[in-house]
């Protein structure tokens, strides 16, 4: 459900800044925009993902863990460019890389309950 919700609050925020900001940012920061709506998307896919996987016996564990980091990450690295371009708060910016950080986590995490899994078939 999460992931549906940030899936659809990226392709709304993409249609926002196609029409509703194209005349009243700079084109750099359309740029910025679009950047913070593609990982937002990405990562709304990928908590649909961790749902999916979660029925294949990957471990709840790691996978509740991978998308709490996801959902951070889309808060910290989306959240703080949209608010870049919106508002032109410049002290945000510094949060941006820690949602970057956020998503890496969130793939160590998923690609950890997927060796995990794959170690546990091979014992068995």
């Amino acid at each position: 459900m999460i992931g549906s919700f940030f899936a659809l609050t990226a392709v709304m925020a993409g249609a926002f800044g196609a029409h509703g900001l194209r005349n009243l940012v700079s084109e750099r920061s359309l740029e910025v925009f679009q950047t913070a709506v593609t990982y937002q998307m990405y990562h709304a896919i990928a908590l649909v993902l961790v749902a999916l996987l979660a029925g294949f016996g990957l471990s709840r564990r790691w996978l509740g863990l991978a998308a709490g980091f996801f959902v951070a990450g889309i808060l910290l690295f989306s959240g703080s460019l949209y608010t870049l371009v919106l508002t032109e708060i410049r002290w945000i910016g510094p949060v941006t890389p820690m949602g970057g950080v956020c998503f890496m986590i969130g793939w160590l995490l998923l690609l950890t309950a997927g060796v995990g899994q794959q170690t546990n078939q091979e014992r068995g």
